[in-house]
C-alpha cells in the first residue's frame, strides 16, 4: 500500500470514530449545595473519557442543574447515561421503565435525614409533632422528600405540620437555634456535627438511602448497557480508573439492589 493509500485509510478510520453518535451523559448533583456547571463537568470528564474508551464511542457531558429540566430531559429520552443526585429523580426514571439502575456510589449508600431540635429526648409520640414548625431545604431536594416520607411513615401529612423552606442545608440550624422552627431537617454530616458539638440535639433519623445513582436508558442495547455498568463498577480496580475517580472526588461505584430500590420507591411515594 502506497503512502497516499495509507493516508486515505487512516482518514476514513478517524472519520468513522469521530462520526459515531455521541452518547449523552447527564449529570445532576443536587440543588442544596454550591457548585458551578463548569466545576461539575470538569470533575466528571475523566469518567466520561473512561466510558468512551470502553465503548469506542464519544461520550458528551450535559450538566443539568434544574430538577424540572432533568425530569423533562429524562421523559424525552434525551440522556443515555445519567449520574443523579438526588435519589427520587433516579427512582422516578427507573419506575417509569425508561431507565434501569446501573450503579450506586460507594460511601453514599447510607444517607439519612436527621431532625435537629432543642428537645432533650428523641420523638417518642409523633402526634406531639403535629402543628409544630419544620424547616427543610428546597422542597424538591432529597432531604425534603425524605422528611415528608418520615412524616407519612408516622401517620402525619405535610399539612399536619408547618413546613417552611430555606435554600441551603447549612442554614437549617439557624431556624432551630433562633426559635423559628421546632425541627430542622438536614442530612449534611458537617451541619449535624456542628450542631451537636455545641450541645444541640437530634430528635429523629430516617431510613438510610443511596443518594448518588447511575442509570442507563433502556433504549441502549444490552451489550452497551452491560459495558457501561462493568466499566463503572471496575474503575477503582485500575490505576487509570482511580485517577478518574480522584478527579470526581468519589471512591468508586457499587452494584445496586433492585429490592432496596423498590422498597424506597414505596417509602418515598415515588
Amino acid at each position: 500500500m502506497n503512502k497516499f493509500a495509507k493516508c486515505v485509510v487512516a482518514s476514513v478510520a478517524c472519520a468513522a470514530v469521530f462520526s459515531a453518535q455521541a452518547l449523552v451523559l447527564g449529570i445532576t448533583e443536587g440543588v442544596t449545595y454550591h457548585a458551578t456547571d463548569n466545576e461539575i463537568e470538569a470533575r466528571f470528564e475523566p469518567i466520561a473519557k473512561a466510558l468512551s474508551l470502553t465503548l469506542k464511542q464519544p461520550v458528551r457531558i450535559q450538566v443539568i442543574s434544574s430538577y424540572k429540566s432533568l425530569r423533562d430531559t429524562l421523559k424525552q429520552g434525551q440522556i443515555d447515561i445519567a449520574f443523579i443526585h438526588p435519589t427520587h429523580l433516579a427512582l422516578e426514571a427507573i419506575k417509569s421503565g425508561s431507565y434501569r439502575s446501573a450503579a450506586w456510589t460507594s460511601g453514599f449508600t447510607e444517607y439519612k435525614v436527621s431532625l435537629l431540635c432543642k428537645d432533650s429526648q428523641p420523638i417518642q409520640n409523633w402526634t406531639t409533632v403535629s402543628g409544630k414548625a419544620f424547616v427543610i431545604p428546597d422542597p424538591d431536594s432529597i432531604t425534603s422528600v425524605m422528611t415528608r416520607a418520615m412524616l407519612n411513615e408516622h401517620g402525619l401529612k405535610p399539612a399536619d405540620v408547618k413546613l417552611q423552606t430555606t435554600r441551603y442545608q447549612d442554614a437549617v440550624p439557624f431556624y432551630v437555634e433562633n426559635g423559628f422552627a421546632a425541627y430542622g431537617a438536614t442530612a449534611a454530616k458537617g451541619v449535624i456535627k456542628a450542631w451537636t458539638d455545641k450541645g444541640g440535639k437530634t430528635c429523629a433519623e430516617s431510613l438510610p438511602v443511596p443518594i448518588k445513582q447511575w442509570i442507563t436508558s433502556t433504549k441502549l442495547d444490552a451489550a452497551t448497557a452491560s459495558a457501561l455498568r462493568d466499566t463503572l463498577l471496575s474503575l477503582d480496580q485500575t490505576d487509570a480508573g482511580k485517577r478518574a475517580l480522584a478527579t470526581s472526588t468519589y471512591k468508586g461505584f457499587l452494584a445496586p439492589s433492585d429490592e432496596a430500590e423498590k422498597k424506597l420507591i414505596r417509602w418515598m411515594g415515588v
